[in-house]
């Protein structure tokens, strides 16, 4: 099972219009989806747990996923110095646009990893 959570969402909020507009143009209603917080209940019952930046890895390990964290670019095979991603939240519709697009390609390195490694 695939789930997202956030270090500061607030639970049951709807996603950004940037988002949900970006959403649409790739063919995904993302009208349903609602945020949840980042909790110690959520580490616990994440067997792998992938973030956009250190400071998201960081509070993961706070809550006792050190050994679960990655972050998602290192992940999906980026440099380290090319595998956090810049959260769009606030930003014109352009950068969600890049955002989408750098998730994309890191997403399909983790399904190569991960396919890679179910065998």
């Amino acid at each position: 099972m695939v789930s997202s959570a956030g270090t500061g969402a607030w639970n049951g909020a709807p996603v950004s219009e940037g988002a949900y507009l970006v959403g649409l143009e790739h063919g995904l209603d993302l009208s349903g989806h609602r945020a949840q917080l980042l909790t110690r209940e959520v580490v616990k019952g994440s067997d792998l747990i992938l973030t956009m930046s250190g400071h998201h890895r960081a509070r993961v390990a706070e809550l006792g996923g050190e050994d679960k964290v990655h972050l998602l670019g290192e992940y999906a095979g980026r440099d380290v110095g090319k595998s956090e991603i810049s959260d769009p939240f606030g930003s014109d519709l352009a950068s969600y646009r890049v955002t989408y697009d750098e998730l994309q390609e890191m997403i399909n390195g983790v399904v190569s990893r991960v396919a890679g490694t179910v065998r």
